[in-house]
């Protein structure tokens, strides 16, 4: 998809997400899926970025929004760091830790990536409900009960009072929704291409695998963290079951409705399935049944998802504008 097209459906999602509080605002249930889309869409969105542009393939996007959330929680309750301070410095130690994990992923290729990737979302779990976690101040199995509220120039940002937090988040969603959006428009971005499509070829024309590959990780993680820190002070709890496969594999589907690789689909596809997932909780067991027959359906009928779909509609309009007449 060309700039202009991104540019112009991701500026009609801002423009509908700023009205909707309008609308909506007095209805903190609604607020609150509102909130929970614009914090899943950067953690999609970041996802889509390293693997369906970078095509490396990591599974580690749940545990780095985790090590996001506990650090900013740890560091605001523990050090006594302001929650907006809290949040710059959980997402800078995410960053970090994806740095660590990225490092040796660069040996490696492909499932090889996706496993160890995804060896450190299994082992987070243990770590936080052990011995270690109570000492850095994870509380343990029963995790972190009581997170202060977001507090910027004299404004209290809570789950209590949505529509401000909505607010808040909302340029957060914008902000990091751009970076990535320019990331992939940019050099930057031509480089993670060249290196999934062919990474030899890539090297005879001097793109660095080492240096691009353990940029994406470093900027993905660090977003995430950002992303992990506004959830926690959102909730204002956290628990271990975050890492949960459910969440996981939400996540997934988020990717898969909007398209991997076909940015700002990954946008889509995390307010539909958010949206979704809220609205049938009341069914209980039966919402995974019901998500899931709707994901195959999706998926055999859409394979590039919905942005897929889009590309090929004005595609098909536009062979058939330029197409000769005899």
């Amino acid at each position: 998809m060309n700039w202009k097209n991104m540019a112009a459906i991701m500026a009609a999602i801002y423009g509908i997400m700023a009205m909707l509080p309008f609308f909506l605002g007095k209805t903190n249930f609604v607020m609150h899926i509102l909130i929970m889309c614009l914090i899943w869409a950067v953690v999609a969105s970041c996802w889509d970025l390293i693997m369906g542009f970078a095509g490396i393939f990591s599974f580690g996007q749940v545990a780095f929004f985790v090590i996001g959330a506990y650090a900013s929680a740890i560091v605001s309750n523990t050090y006594h760091v302001s929650p907006a301070g809290a949040i710059l410095l959980a997402g800078g130690f995410t960053a970090a830790v994806g740095i660590l994990v990225g490092l040796p992923c660069l040996r490696l290729k492909g499932a090889y990536v996706a496993l160890v990737t995804f060896a450190v979302h299994m082992t987070l779990e243990p770590l936080l409900k052990g011995d270690f976690g109570r000492a850095i101040g994870t509380g343990g199995s029963r995790g972190i009960m009581a997170i202060a509220p977001l507090k910027l120039f004299g404004v209290t940002f809570s789950s209590a009072d949505p529509v401000p937090f909505f607010y808040l988040t909302l340029i957060f969603f914008i902000i990091c929704t751009l970076i990535i959006l320019f990331v992939i428009k940019s050099y930057w971005g031509t480089a993670f291409v060249a290196l999934k499509d062919s990474e030899n070829l890539a090297a005879s024309l001097g793109i660095s695998a080492f240096k691009y590959k353990l940029t994406v990780f470093a900027l993905t993680s660090f977003i995430t963290g950002l992303a992990g820190g506004f959830y926690c002070h959102y909730v204002g709890m956290l628990s271990h079951r975050l890492l949960g496969v459910d969440l996981f594999v939400t996540l997934m589907v988020m990717l898969a409705i909007g398209g991997i690789g076909h940015y700002p689909g990954a946008i889509i596809g995390a307010f539909i399935t958010v949206t979704l997932n809220e609205l049938l909780a009341p069914l209980g067991t039966y919402r995974p049944l019901i998500i899931g027959i709707l994901i195959i359906l999706l998926v055999l009928l859409f394979p590039d998802g919905i942005i897929g779909l889009v590309q090929k509609v004005f595609t098909s309009k536009a062979d058939k504008a330029t197409k000769p007449v005899y």
